[in-house]
């Protein structure tokens, strides 16, 4: 496999891995939206932070692999 084949797939990765996180982020936040209980909101509010570092990583390993992307 080709350097640019190699690092077209991974960028496709890090892309994909990006889109995931924030998908999973904004689920997370319309749940917490809905009227449910404090136990529930509680949990919701850890899932979401969560959530945002997992979005920062990817981000960052996107950009480690492409600065300019």
């Amino acid at each position: 496999m080709r350097t640019v084949d190699v690092l077209n797939l991974e960028l496709a990765r890090a892309r994909q891995r990006v889109k995931r996180a924030e998908i999973s982020l904004n689920h997370a936040k319309e749940m917490l939206d809905e009227a449910c209980g404090v136990g529930i909101n509680l949990a919701l509010c850890g899932r979401i932070r969560s959530e945002q570092r997992r979005v920062a990583e990817a981000r960052k390993r996107l950009m480690k692999i492409a600065p300019t992307a």
